[in-house]
């Protein structure tokens, strides 16, 4: 049995820093209403990347990633 690599980097393109944050995400017009995807922030990415995903109405929680 082998166990499968979870990475716990920030999604920003380039970043290498552990996450800190869970950015909750779907999008309405392909997701259940209940699906939640993630993505991992950095505290420096933290704001950015939930802008990208509020603008498109797309941000659903954003929580401490432990």
């Amino acid at each position: 049995m082998t166990e499968e690599a979870v990475s716990t980097v920030c999604s920003a393109r380039g970043c290498s820093n552990q996450a800190t944050w869970a950015l909750r995400w779907n999008n309405p017009k392909i997701h259940t209403p209940d699906r939640r995807k993630t993505w991992l922030a950095c505290d420096e990415h933290k704001d950015s990347l939930s802008d990208f995903l509020d603008r498109r109405s797309f941000l659903r929680e954003v929580e401490p990633f432990t």
